[in-house]
């Protein structure tokens, strides 16, 4: 029991009724005497918050995946954009190329 108060105990607790139930438990424990029905209202203040704050932070990791799969989407297609906009590149380089070589040649056959 000790180590379910300690661990409790180094978390930052705002929430005023679990602070309560976390300090009637730690000087229950200092004084060697945490009887039966301080020990169930502990455990029931420990479980009513631990799951409401386990409940919100799966619900920010389902955001924060959620919005990693977005930058993921939009990155992966940023990265075709790319792709094809260097493949423009080419294309046009070739034709300018060729163009340049036509005209270093056609000064000579006009």
């Amino acid at each position: 029991m000790s180590a379910l108060v300690a661990h409790v105990g180094a978390f930052h607790i705002t929430d005023r009724a679990m602070r309560k139930a976390q300090e009637a438990a730690q000087q229950a424990l200092a004084a060697g005497r945490l009887e039966a029905r301080a020990l169930d209202d502990y455990l029931t203040a420990v479980r009513r918050y631990f799951t409401g704050f386990e409940h919100e932070a799966r619900g920010h990791l389902r955001d924060v995946d959620r919005r990693l799969e977005h930058l993921n989407q939009v990155q992966f297609n940023l990265s075709a954009e790319r792709g094809v906009a260097v493949k423009r590149i080419e294309a046009t380089q070739a034709v300018l190329h060729d163009l340049e070589l036509i005209g270093a040649n056609g000064a000579n056959h006009r």
